[in-house]
Order: structure tokens, then sequence, then C-alpha cells
């Protein structure tokens, strides 16, 4: 009952941050809050005995994102452009809460047929679970059947998700690499501008030639 009680704690949380991500136009705001709601989903799959997607969850969604967010935030505006159009935005925002609704509604949906959380005659406590916990030590000689798990039986999938991580990283420096190479020939241009010498009333006066 207490583990009950604490995901749905969690759960109030998270859509409590997701609301006021939404209502916020300052963008450091919404980087921060993003990575409390990915602590925060992290401290859910933890309650949940999920420790490893808890780890990747806050490696990856509260300090790389985070991370990578913030350093893009040196060349972006502190605040969000506010639309001229209200009306627009209202419907915008209009649709996409239907389509959240929708979509959550389906996932709800799909999650009553699954069997009850811990259920020891859950197909994958029948089938999966006693393979991994069976060759574990006795065939791949590693001590922790999570780490079995993730980096044999499931190595190509971790490996996936370290080259989405690594190219998403990667794409962000390449942007942030590009805006410097504009800014930089923008800079030399205002200072190779040849000055102007005039003389008026007999004194040297000096000016950056149009």
């Amino acid at each position: 009952m207490t583990s009950i009680m604490i995901d749905m704690f969690l759960l109030c949380l998270l859509v409590f941050i997701a609301v006021m991500i939404l209502r916020t136009s300052k963008l450091i705001a919404v980087i921060v809050m993003s990575g409390g709601y990915s602590l925060t989903s992290a401290a859910i799959f933890v309650n949940l005995d999920a420790v490893d997607v808890a780890f990747t969850e806050a490696a990856v969604g509260a300090g790389i994102s985070t991370v990578l967010f913030l350093a893009a935030m040196s060349f972006l505006p502190a605040e969000e452009k506010v639309s001229s159009k209200s009306g627009s935005r209202y419907s915008w925002m209009l649709i996409a809460s239907i389509v959240c609704v929708a979509a959550g509604a389906l996932l709800v949906l799909a999650a009553l047929d699954l069997p009850a959380f811990g259920d020891p005659n859950a197909p994958a406590q029948l089938h999966v679970a006693p393979r991994y916990l069976e060759e574990s030590g006795t065939l791949l000689h590693i001590p922790n059947v999570v780490t079995t798990v993730l980096a044999s039986y499931r190595g190509f999938d971790t490996l996936g998700e370290t080259i989405v991580v690594f190219t998403a990283g990667l794409g962000v420096l390449l942007l942030l690499a590009g805006a410097t190479r504009t800014r930089r020939p923008h800079a030399a241009d205002h200072t190779s501008q040849p000055k102007a010498v005039s003389r008026v009333g007999g004194k040297t006066k000096r000016g950056v030639a149009k």
C-alpha cells in the first residue's frame, strides 16, 4: 500500500511539473524543470524495482540532456518568443491536449490487460526470468543478473541506446559549432572594416567606413 501511495504522489508530481513547463515562457526554467521531471521518473522506476532503467533515466534525462540544453541556451534568447496570434496558439494547445488525453486513454486501456505487478504466474516470470537466473552465473559467469540482461541478452539494444545518446550529443555539438562559425565571420567583418580619416576644423576624426 505504501508503494502505491508513493507512486501516486510521484505521478501527481510529474503532472504538476508538466503543467508548469507548459505555462512558463522562460527557457532556463523549462530546462531545470525538465531535469526534475526526469529525476521524478527515475524515482518512480526505483520504486518499481527497475533500477537499471532508473539509472539510465537519471544519467541521460537529467544529466546529459540538461547539459546539452544549457549549452544550447548560450546561443538562444532567455525567453520564448510571444506569438502574435493568440487564437491559433490556444487552438494548437487544444489539439495537443486532445492527442495527449487520447494517447493516455489508449495506454491505460492496454495496461488493464497486463498481468498484475509482481504476479509469479506472469509469462515473464515463468519463461524468461528462470533462464536468466540459471544462465547468469553458470553460462555467462556474471554474478549480477541485471548486468547479464543489459550486457548480454540485450547487448544490441543497449548498444543502440548508446548510439542514440552519442548521436544526439554529436548533433548538438555540431549545431553549436555551426553557430560559432557564423558568428566569427561577422566579428571579423566588423574588425576588418577600414577606418576613414577626415579633418573637421583642423581636428582629425576617425570613423568606420560604410
